[in-house]
């Protein structure tokens, strides 16, 4: 493999990764309109946008995503409910996001396995913790995309 076959193999696996992130990114804005909607949070459609942008920005992002809620839940109706309801729905959108999208969408886009999208991403953050999560699923997907890739080589050159 010469240089430019490495920086094709490793632009498309980084292209199918952004592809999943942003796929990731609009379901994240879809659920919380949907959950901001039900528990009828003034601007839904504003915090919605801003939890999907917030979505490419790891570990911080989806916490800078339900500020915004949550104080207007607090100011809106003075009571501690309200605000308790859209933590849940936070609770609920980040489990459903890390434990079924992310690794569905990295598995059907960059061809990730859903264990290694949910195993690799804790264990670098133990290993490396800021960077290790930044970093695991981009570097995932440049892995599997030269797993892919050397297999079908092996495959072809089998008599």
């Amino acid at each position: 493999m010469d240089l430019a076959e490495h920086l094709r193999l490793s632009g498309g696996a980084l292209k199918n990764w952004f592809i999943a992130q942003l796929q990731d990114s609009l379901a994240i804005g879809i659920l919380w309109l949907i959950g901001l909607y039900i528990i009828r949070v003034p601007w839904a459609p504003l915090w919605a946008l801003l939890g999907a942008l917030f979505q490419f920005v790891p570990q911080i992002g989806a916490v800078l995503g339900v500020i915004g809620p949550v104080l207007v839940a607090m100011f809106k109706w003075g009571d501690w409910e309200h605000p308790l309801y859209v933590l849940i729905l936070y609770a609920v959108i980040a489990v459903v996001d890390g434990f079924l999208l992310q690794p569905y969408l990295m598995k059907r886009t960059a061809k990730v396995p859903m264990w290694a999208s949910i195993l690799v991403p804790i264990a670098l953050g133990f290993a490396i913790p800021f960077w290790g999560v930044l970093l695991a699923p981009p570097l995932l997907a440049i892995v599997y995309a030269y797993r892919a890739r050397f297999t079908d080589n092996d495959l072809k050159t089998l008599p």
